[in-house]
C-alpha cells in the first residue's frame, strides 16, 4: 500500500535525523540508569533484528498480495541495514499510546519479568515484535533445556568421581592396612628377637643369682648363727643384770630399812644423852649413794660388777655402821647406869653427911660422846615449824580440790563445758607470758585478774565468768596456781629468762588473791619437795617408786626420768621460786608488804644449809637459787650475806664434794667457780633476763 510506503519511508527519514540518532532504550527504568547517558551515543537494532529479517520477513511476504510487494521489500531492505530501524519503537514518541495497551494485555496474559510494550502501529511490527518475544522464549526454553541437560552430566560426573573416589579410598586403605601388617610383622620379629635375648639373659642372671643365692645363704646361715650367738649373750647379760638390779635393789631396801634403825636410834639421844647424828649423817651418806648408782644403771641399762660391789660394799658398811651404833649405845647405857650408880651413891652420901646444897652441882657432866661436835653436825628432817607449814599448805590444796570436786567429775555436758572453758581461761593467758613488753604483760595480768574477781573475759570468742558456778572459784584458782608451777617446771627450765616475766604475774595476783599464792606453794612443794627445803624418808613398806615420786622424780611405765631431765625441771621451779620472792608487781600498792618475799628466801637457803647435801642435787639448787636472788640478797641483808657465802665455801663444800661422784662433779664445780667469782669481785651480778624500769616503758 501506497500509505506503508511512505510510513516506511518516514522512518527512514526520522532515522536520518538528527533526532533519529538518538538511542532509546526501554528498559532503561527498570535498570534506573541515567536518561541522559547514552543520549551521544549511536542508535542500534535489537540484537534479535537479524533473525526476524532471515526468517520471519520472507515468509510474510510469500504469503502477501502483489499490491504489498513493492513495499514488504522496501521494508526488507530497509530491516536488513542494522542502522535503518530504531533499537527500540519506544524512541519513536508516537507509539506510546498503543505500547501502553499492548503491554498492558501482555502483562495480563504472560506476567513475564521481561514484558514490555508494543510500540509498533503495524501488524507487521507487531508480528515482529511477536516474532522476537517467542524467539526469546524458544531461546530461554533451549537454555532450560541445555542446562538440565548439563546438569544431568555434572551430576553423572560427580558420580563418577565418587565412585573413583571411594575405589580410590578402598585401594588407600588396603595399601594402610598392609603397610601396618608389615609394621606389625617387623615389630613382631623384633620383639621374638629381643624375647630370645632377654630369654637368654635371663638364663645367664638365673645362673649368677643361683651362685650368689649360694654364697648368700652361707652367709645368711653364719650371720644367723653369729646373731643367735649375740642374742644368746645378750640374753644372758640382760639375765645377769636383771640379776644385779634385783640385787641392787634388794641392797637398797635393805640399806633403807637399816637407816630407818638408824633414824630409829633418836630416841636414845635424850635418853642416854648420846650424839648419834655422826652415824645418821654417815647412813644419809650411804643412801644417797645406793640411790645414785642404782639411777646411773637405770639411765645406762643395767648395773655392771663394779656397781654391785661399790652398793655391797656401801651395804656391808651399813651394817657396820649400825653394829658400831649398837655397840655406841650399849657402851652409852653401860654408862648411864654407871652414872646413874654413882648419882646413887653420891646423893646417899651427901645425905648422910648433910653436906652444903651446892654439893649438888658438883655431879659429873654427861659425857657428849667420843668426837662429838654438835655445831659442825648437821641436820636430816626439816625443822618441825617448817613441816607444819609444809603440812598446811598440802591440806589447803586438798581441801580445794575437794570444794570443786562435783564440778571436775561432773558428767552434764553444759557443766563440761563451763569447766573447759573456766580452764582454758585460767591456762591461756598464763601460756603467753614471755619476755614480751611490759604492756602487753599488763595485759595479761588484768585479765587473770578480772577472771579471778567475778568479772566475765572473753576466752575462744565466748565470754566466761567465775559466776557461772558455785565451785567455779575454787577451781580456777587451784588450775591457775598449777599451771605457774608447770610454767616453772617447763618452761623457766628451757628458758631462763622466762622465770621473771611469770614471777611478776604470779607475785601480783598473789598479792591481790592469797589464796592463789598459798595454792601455788603447795604445788611446788609437792613437784619439788627441795623448795621446802624437804627431803622424804622411805618408809617401811612403801614401793620404790611411789618414794622416787615423793623425792620428785617422774616414774612412767615403772621407768624413772633420766637425772639430767630430773634436775632440769628442779631448776626450773627454785629459779621461779627465787624471782617470785624479789619481785612485786609495778602497778600493785607499794606500801604493803611482799605476800613472801625476800626473808623466807633467807629462811631456805639457811635451812638447805643446815640439812646433809644430797650428791647432784643441792649443788644444782644452790646455784640456781644464788644466780636468780643472791643480788637482792646480798643488797638486804649485806654482810650477813657475805658470811653465809664463806660459810658455804669453807664447811658446806666439803661435806658437797665428799658425797659426790667423780660423774656428778660438774654441778659441783659450777658452783664453786660461781661463788668463787662472787667473793673475788665482792658482788653477786645481777641475772640475765631481770626486768628493768625500761620494760615497764615498752
Amino acid at each position: 500500500m501506497p500509505s506503508e510506503g511512505r510510513c516506511w519511508e518516514t522512518l527512514q527519514a526520522l532515522r536520518s535525523s538528527d533526532k533519529g540518532r538518538l538511542c532509546y532504550d526501554r528498559d532503561w527504568l527498570l535498570r534506573g540508569e541515567d536518561v541522559l547517558q547514552e543520549c551521544m551515543s549511536l542508535p542500534k537494532l535489537s540484537s534479535y533484528s537479524g533473525w526476524v529479517v532471515d526468517h520471519v520477513l520472507p515468509h510474510i511476504q510469500k504469503n502477501a498480495p502483489p499490491s504489498e510487494t513493492s513495499a514488504s521489500s522496501l521494508s526488507t531492505s530497509a530491516l536488513n541495514q542494522p542502522s535503518s530501524v530504531p533499537r527500540s519503537p519506544l524512541r519513536n514518541p508516537a507509539f506510546s499510546p498503543v505500547s501502553s495497551a499492548i503491554s498492558n494485555g501482555t502483562k495480563d496474559k504472560h506476567e513475564s519479568p521481561h514484558t514490555e510494550p508494543m510500540v509498533l502501529q503495524s501488524p507487521r511490527g507487531m508480528k515482529v515484535e511477536g516474532c522476537i518475544r517467542m524467539y526469546e522464549l524458544v531461546h530461554r526454553m533451549k537454555g532450560a533445556e541445555g542446562l538440565r541437560q548439563w546438569q544431568e552430566e555434572q551430576e553423572k560426573k560427580v558420580r563418577a568421581l565418587s565412585e573413583m573416589a571411594s575405589e580410590q579410598l578402598k585401594r588407600f586403605d588396603e595399601r594402610k592396612e598392609l603397610k601396618h601388617h608389615k609394621e606389625f610383622q617387623d615389630l613382631r620379629e623384633v620383639m621374638e628377637k629381643s624375647s630370645r635375648e632377654a630369654l637368654g639373659q635371663q638364663e645367664k642372671l638365673k645362673a649368677e643369682h643361683r651362685h650368689r643365692a649360694k654364697i648368700l645363704n652361707l652367709k645368711l646361715r653364719e650371720a644367723e648363727q653369729q646373731r643367735l650367738k649375740q642374742e644368746e649373750q645378750e640374753r644372758l647379760r640382760k639375765e645377769e643384770g636383771q640379776a644385779r638390779l634385783r640385787g641392787l635393789y634388794a641392797l637398797q631396801e635393805e640399806v633403807l630399812h637399816l637407816s630407818q634403825q638408824l633414824d630409829a636410834s633418836d630416841q636414845h639421844r635424850d635418853l642416854l644423852q648420846v650424839d648419834l647424828s655422826a652415824f645418821r649423817t654417815r647412813g644419809n651418806q650411804l643412801c644417797s649413794l645406793v640411790s645414785g648408782i642404782i639411777r646411773s644403771s637405770s639411765e645406762n641399762g643395767f648395773p655392771t660388777v663394779e656397781d654391785q660391789a661399790v652398793a655391797e660394799g656401801a651395804l656391808q658398811e651399813m651394817r657396820d655402821l649400825l653394829s658400831n651404833l649398837h655397840q655406841e649405845i650399849g657402851r652409852a647405857c653401860e654408862e648411864k647406869r654407871r652414872r646413874d650408880e654413882e648419882e646413887a651413891r653420891i646423893k646417899q652420901q651427901e645425905s648422910q653427911m648433910q653436906q652444903r646444897p651446892e654439893a649438888h652441882k658438883e655431879s659429873p657432866v654427861p659425857n657428849q660422846g667420843p668426837g662429838a661436835k654438835p655445831n659442825e653436825d648437821l641436820q636430816v628432817k626439816v625443822q618441825d615449824s617448817t613441816m607444819q607449814w609444809y603440812q598446811q599448805l598440802q591440806e589447803a590444796s586438798s581441801r580445794c580440790v575437794l570444794a570443786f570436786e562435783g564440778l571436775s567429775s561432773s558428767r552434764d555436758s553444759q557443766a563440761k563445758k563451763i569447766k573447759m572453758d573456766l580452764q582454758k581461761a585460767a591456762t591461756i593467758p598464763v601460756s603467753q607470758i614471755s619476755t614480751i613488753a611490759g604492756s602487753k604483760l599488763k595485759e595479761i595480768f588484768d585479765k587473770i585478774h578480772s577472771l579471778l574477781s567475778g568479772k566475765a573475759v572473753q576466752s575462744g570468742g565466748r565470754s566466761v565468768s567465775v559466776t557461772l558456778n558455785p565451785q567455779a572459784l575454787d577451781f580456777v584458782q587451784y588450775k591457775l596456781a598449777e599451771k605457774f608451777v608447770k610454767q616453772g617446771e617447763e618452761e623457766v627450765a628451757s628458758h631462763h629468762e622466762a622465770a621473771f616475766p611469770i614471777a611478776v604475774v604470779a607475785s601480783g595476783i598473789w598479792e591481790l588473791h592469797p589464796r592463789v599464792g598459798a595454792l601455788i606453794l603447795a604445788h611446788l612443794h609437792k613437784k619439788c619437795p627441795y623448795s621446802v627445803p624437804f627431803y622424804p624418808a622411805f618408809k617401811e613398806g612403801m614401793a620404790l617408786e611411789d618414794y622416787q615420786r615423793m623425792l620428785g622424780y617422774q616414774v612412767k611405765d615403772s621407768k624413772v626420768e633420766q637425772q639430767d631431765n630430773f634436775l632440769k625441771r628442779m631448776s626450773g621451779m627454785i629459779r621461779l621460786y627465787a624471782a617470785i620472792i624479789q619481785l612485786r608487781w609495778p602497778y600493785g600498792n607499794r606500801q604493803e608488804t611482799h605476800p613472801h618475799g625476800l626473808n623466807h628466801g633467807w629462811r631456805w637457803l639457811a635451812q638447805i644449809l643446815n640439812m646433809e647435801p644430797l650428791s647432784d642435787v643441792t649443788a644444782t639448787l644452790l646455784f640456781d637459787f644464788l644466780e636468780v636472788c643472791g643480788n637482792a640478797l646480798m643488797k638486804q641483808y649485806q654482810v650477813q650475806f657475805w658470811k653465809m657465802i664463806l660459810l658455804i665455801k669453807e664447811d658446806y663444800f666439803p661435806r658437797i664434794e665428799a658425797i659426790t661422784s667423780s660423774g656428778q662433779m660438774g654441778s659441783f664445780i659450777r658452783l664453786k667457780q660461781f661463788l668463787e667469782k662472787c667473793l673475788q669481785r665482792r658482788e653477786i651480778p645481777v641475772p640475765k633476763g631481770f626486768l628493768t624500769s625500761s620494760f615497764w616503758r615498752s
